[in-house]
């Protein structure tokens, strides 16, 4: 495994590979668990060569967001690949993503302000601009990215179609604790009176599950029917939860197509998120 961290280093190195070679790219920011790994073992299933990024980027944090505290351990990741049999890892630093004076974002309009978009203002552009450019350096033939980060993939997609990237973006399934609580490097600040306070997100999803499963289509209702476990949680304060259509974000009244119902709470000061898609 190699690990680079400059653009310049990159690219040499992609230009060495031989013509036709399959590269799947998994963009991360560090703090790896077996959520990420999972995509890695996806990417390793479908291309001749897998590249990790590793860079936690300064852009889709708010001005006060736990950028600084965002746990960061690069040794412990680049083990982590190795074991997995990763062919490159991707590490530049904020100076190289972002040289001196750099103005230019890559935004989704739209889409980008739905979600997390709407309490975290500026977040999608964030996350846009910083995979536009590891599109850019990579040149992956697919990208792999996580389910949970529902409203990432559908943005990501839309750009992708909008600007004919030449990538395939592959979407691989959340990956839970035993109890059920979505995998997420953020976890990580949780004391473990917090941890039992987080399961109130796959629990309430489970809930409009239930709902869904007993014949119920109404979104208010089901909503609804996920926000009843709020009120007795006191350690964790609801953000959203909204039912969506999967691709263009926008709010749906009832669930007669696929739906996904996404729900973002606050666990203390540490911000979660879980959704899951209904399928009529």
């Amino acid at each position: 495994m190699k690990v680079i961290a400059t653009v310049q280093d990159f690219r040499a190195a992609r230009c060495a590979l031989s013509r036709g070679t399959r590269v799947g790219l998994v963009p991360t920011m560090g703090a790896l668990h077996e959520g990420h790994l999972s995509l890695v073992r996806a990417a390793k299933a479908q291309s001749d060569v897998v590249v990790v990024s590793i860079f936690v980027n300064p852009t889709q944090f708010g001005p006060n967001e736990d950028f600084a505290k965002y746990p960061r351990n690069l040794e412990r990741d680049c083990a982590m690949l190795d074991h997995e049999k990763v062919d490159f890892v991707f590490a530049p630093s904020v100076e190289e993503m972002y040289p001196k004076g750099a103005v230019t974002f890559v935004a989704v309009e739209g889409l980008s302000d739905k979600l997390c978009g709407r309490s975290r203002r500026g977040h999608f552009r964030g996350v846009t601009t910083i995979v536009s450019k590891l599109f850019h350096v990579v040149e992956p033939d697919l990208a792999f990215f996580g389910q949970k980060d529902a409203a990432q993939v559908a943005i990501i997609k839309r750009m992708v179609k909008d600007l004919a990237m030449p990538v395939a973006v592959v979407v691989c399934p959340i990956m839970r604790e035993a109890d059920g609580l979505a995998m997420s490097s953020r976890n990580s600040y949780l004391d473990p009176e917090q941890r039992r306070s987080a399961l109130v997100l796959s629990r309430s999803l489970s809930r409009v599950r239930q709902a869904f499963d007993k014949g119920q289509r109404d979104s208010a209702e089901l909503i609804a029917a996920g926000k009843e476990l709020f009120p007795d949680d006191a350690g964790a304060r609801l953000d959203y939860l909204e039912i969506v259509d999967p691709d263009s974000l926008e709010t749906l009244s009832a669930v007669n197509q696929p739906a996904l119902v996404a729900i973002a709470a606050f666990v203390g000061s540490t911000r979660l998120i879980d959704n899951l898609v209904l399928y009529p």
